[in-house]
């Protein structure tokens, strides 16, 4: 919530890095078509190498832009602005006729939209990058006919599918997804201040500030702030003095606050843009059907040993004592 930069800490901890060698793709040496990391991928939480495999096919502009017109069956009219933006985000939305009316809503003024937007613009920006190389590296990973690689094949196409309408030349990107971000924390929205400070951006550098945000984030009990905030809690905060005592500075500290944001209702069910952006951006794919985020995270990022620890931050942060 990847939402995308880097689970860096969570690789740092995961007893298999095969779940990301085997399933990141790695074909002599290069990622296919892998997105710079920072910001840009927040929505997924995965820092993305460098190298790239390059592919020179693209779509036209206009084929693109309403790719699966007649053939997508992902076209549906978003349910309901502004009653419901954030569950919008889930489902079988078109995200390009989503983002518009997102826009729409940001450029009146509602900073919850332009949030919303920015997440639309992260999770669809490698697909918007080169939607023809996108496909084409989909087309190699399926017929690889390995678990993993179809795996994120699967997890890829949906992203396809849900971002059809977007091209490279709309911009989306870093630049772009932060522009907005920084708009709506600018206007008052929790989750774009915390996204900042999660980018090493924040609003204000002091440590009061900081610390103040992390309250703020805590007392709000806001999943999406909690998800936004929680790269910038791992290990990046160890030695913070800002963070003392805020379930920071530990390899898992990051994956106690999107664990927490999970309980606390953003929706990190197997099919949620949280599972599909691991697996589609970074390979980190669940190897069982229906497995939803927070089962992922005991299963494949914590030992037996942390798991109890892990269990206690996260009751700690949603306020709470609640078994597992």
């Amino acid at each position: 919530m990847a939402f995308a930069p880097a689970l860096k800490t969570w690789l740092l901890v995961v007893p298999a890095v095969a779940l990301l060698g085997a399933a990141g793709m790695r074909m002599g040496g290069h990622l296919l078509h892998a997105q710079e990391s920072g910001p840009a991928a927040m929505d997924a939480g995965v820092s993305q190498p460098a190298d790239t495999l390059t592919a020179q096919t693209t779509l036209p502009a206009a084929l693109a832009r309403r790719m699966g017109s007649n053939e997508n069956p992902l076209n549906a009219v978003p349910s309901g602005l502004p009653l419901d933006i954030r569950a919008d985000m889930e489902g079988d939305t078109d995200l390009f006729a989503f983002a518009q009316r997102l826009r729409a809503q940001a450029d009146s003024g509602n900073v919850e939209a332009r949030w919303m937007l920015s997440r639309v613009y992260d999770y669809c920006s490698q697909y918007a990058n080169d939607p023809g190389g996108y496909q084409l590296d989909n087309s190699v990973l399926t017929g690889m006919g390995e678990r993993a690689s179809t795996a994120m094949a699967d997890a890829r196409q949906r992203v396809a599918a849900r971002c059809g309408g977007f091209v490279a030349s709309d911009g989306l990107g870093y630049p772009l997804v932060f522009a907005q971000r920084r708009q709506a924390a600018q206007g008052g929205n929790l989750a774009a201040e915390a996204s900042l400070l999660a980018d090493g951006q924040p609003l204000q550098t002091d440590e009061d500030y900081r610390r103040g945000l992390v309250e703020r984030v805590r007392d709000s009990h806001d999943p999406e702030a909690y998800m936004a905030l929680a790269p910038a809690m791992g290990l990046r905060a160890s030695g913070d003095r800002a963070m003392t005592g805020m379930v920071a500075g530990e390899a898992l500290s990051e994956l106690a606050w999107r664990v927490a944001a999970c309980e606390l209702g953003m929706p990190c069910g197997s099919d949620s843009v949280l599972m599909n952006s691991f697996c589609a951006n970074g390979g980190i794919c669940s190897q069982e059907d229906g497995q939803d985020f927070t089962d992922f995270v005991y299963d494949a990022a914590v030992s037996r040993q942390g798991a109890e620890k892990m269990t206690e931050w996260v009751e700690e942060l949603i306020g709470k004592r609640k078994g597992r």
